[in-house]
Formats: structure tokens, C-alpha cells, sequence
């Protein structure tokens, strides 16, 4: 599977290992953040470019990493056709594919280790979408708030 992949800088740190467990587990990485650490870079600016790579098929998924992963998942979340979650539990990595077919998944390397972040990577990009009725339901829900979301003016 072919993964976007970025941090800003307060992501930096689980950069690498976040690499090495996507060799280990045979994904092909698409670096579309900075080479280097970039000190106060801003999240929605490596958030932007994940989620343009899922949306425009360069990815199949995409990986963000920010201090906290909140921001990183809100800035994310603009994007038509992303569903991207922080996650700091085995289950949510892996339920939020198989039942929200989250196709982001956020961390926050100021609040989970390297071990744990290359574990949810695994359970993240190891799940798929269930396709049951009720979550594809859902699913089209949430596509069609964004829908109307573009056609909406001021409240």
C-alpha cells in the first residue's frame, strides 16, 4: 500500500520510526514532508499535502504526525474525502478503518512513544473497511455534510 507520510516539527521525533514500520511491514512510503526538521513550521501545512495525496490517488493512505495529533486531524479534515482520526489506542487505529473507513490516521508524538506509534501504524494500515450497510450509510452521511458544506453561505 502506498502511504503519505509527514510531521511537522513537533512530529519530528517518531518520524523514523514511523519509517522503519512502514519498510517492515512491505508499504511503500510517500515522503511529502520536509526532508529536514523544520523548527515552527505550522500543522495544516504538512496536513494540506498527506491529505492531497490520499485525495488525489498518489495515496492509498495517509500517516500525520504533530505534537498532540489534534491539530494535525482537524487542518486534515478540511480536505473533501479525508477522514482522518488521532489516535492513541490499538482499537481506534484499527476500528475507525473498518468502521469509519478513516483513511488518516494522526498521532501525536508528544503524548505516544515510538513503540506504541509503530503499533498503531500496524493495527491502521493492517485494517480494512468492513462495507457493511450501516457503516457505508454512515460513511455517505459524512459525504454528504461535505457536499453541503460547499454549497452553504454564512449561517
Amino acid at each position: 500500500m502506498k502511504v503519505a507520510f509527514a510531521a511537522d516539527h513537533a512530529g519530528w521525533a517518531l518520524r523514523d520510526r514511523v519509517f522503519a514500520e512502514l519498510a517492515a511491514l512491505g508499504h511503500e512510503l510517500v515522503d511529502v514532508g520536509s526532508p529536514e526538521i523544520v523548527p515552527g513550521d505550522d500543522y495544516p501545512d504538512v496536513a494540506v499535502v498527506v491529505a492531497r495525496a490520499v485525495t488525489s490517488g498518489r495515496a492509498e493512505r495517509g500517516v500525520l504526525v504533530c505534537g498532540s495529533g489534534v491539530g494535525a486531524a482537524i487542518a486534515a479534515n478540511k480536505v473533501i474525502g479525508i477522514r482522518a482520526c488521532m489516535c492513541h489506542d490499538s482499537f481506534s487505529a484499527r476500528q475507525g478503518v473498518e468502521d469509519d473507513d478513516m483513511n488518516v490516521l494522526c498521532l501525536g508524538a508528544r503524548v505516544i512513544g515510538e513503540e506504541l506509534a509503530a503499533e498503531l501504524v500496524k493495527d491502521f494500515l493492517s485494517a480494512t473497511f468492513s462495507g457493511a450497510e450501516r457503516h457505508r450509510r454512515r460513511v455517505e452521511k459524512i459525504a454528504a455534510l461535505e457536499r453541503a458544506g460547499q454549497r452553504s453561505g454564512p449561517a
